[in-house]
Parts: structure tokens; sequence; C-alpha cells
């Protein structure tokens, strides 16, 4: 299969691209949806013993969800410099120590996201967090003892994801 053609059919705050695809001989259009690439952290105070998340509204499901810190990666930043941004807007805590988990394709039938996720150690707060009022944001942070963080009924896919990876860890 090869891509013949692509044409941005959406350009507003997220793109959106059709492509023409070959595949032996017949031809037909897809649509791919494109937010750009994303970070994720599953943060954790290592002198208060507690899991950080962050609640807030979610256009998808339309309504609060608790989730890990994340936002989008801004061009020229690294993924680890966008994800120690989000973890000081979000939440407010300057990282101590970084370690990637996964950069993972959560919707690769329809979308070009990728997410790099990772597991954030902090130990002081240096900020207010709550996100920035300039893109909307209205985040709470969420404490989480060990106990807590393994019997939630998760349901966002990189959530899931670090849960597991830590529990692994164990």
């Amino acid at each position: 299969m090869h891509i013949l053609q692509t044409t941005r059919v959406f350009d507003g705050h997220f793109k959106v691209t059709q492509l023409l695809l070959q595949d032996g001989p017949a031809q037909f259009r897809r649509e791919r949806f494109e937010p750009g690439h994303a970070v994720a952290a599953l943060v954790f105070d290592t002198a208060r013993q507690r899991y950080l998340l962050a609640r807030q509204y979610r256009i998808g499901p339309e309504q609060e969800i608790t989730e890990l810190a994340a936002g989008m990666i801004d061009a020229p930043e690294t993924a680890e410099t966008a994800i120690r941004r989000e973890i000081l807007e979000e939440l407010g805590y300057t990282v101590d120590r970084l370690t990637p988990i996964v950069t993972l394709w959560p919707s690769p039938g329809t979308s070009a996201e990728t997410i790099a996720v990772f597991y954030a150690e902090v130990s002081r707060q240096t900020a207010p967090g709550g996100g920035l009022a300039a893109e909307n944001e209205r985040i709470e942070t969420v404490e989480f003892t060990w106990e807590e963080l393994l019997a939630e009924p998760w349901q966002d896919a990189k959530t899931l994801v670090a849960v597991q990876w830590v529990r692994l860890r164990g």
C-alpha cells in the first residue's frame, strides 16, 4: 500500500488530511486526524508518597476525567522538555527525575498522534498549577495512594498504560 496524494481538508485548531491510497489495483480515500504529538506523565511525589494526577473537562467524553498530566509538544521542544513544562503548568511541580515509559499511537487507524508517556518523580511544588488561563484550562490536582491508584477503574488509555507500568515495577 502507498499514498498517491495528500490533501489538507481542515486546518483549524486540529488538522485533517485526506489521503488517496493505492493497494494493488484498488484506490481509496481515508481521512487522518492530525492533532500533533503529545506527552503525558504519571507523577509521583516522593516526599509525600502520593501519585498526582489531573482532573479536567475533556471534549471527547464530554465530562471531567482524571488522567495523567499531559499536553502537546510545542516546536522546537523535545518530549522531555514538554512534559516538564506541562507538569509545572498543570500540577505546579518541578521534576526531579524523569523516566520514559513508551511512545504510543493511541488510535493508529484514524490519527497521526503519538503520546510519549513518562514516569516523573517530584518532591517540591514550586508553582500553583491548575493549568493556563490562556489555554482555557481549569485543572484540579488529584492525589492517590499506591492502593487507590491500583484500585481506580481507569478509562483513559495513556493513564492505564502508565499505571500498569508502575504496577509491574511494584
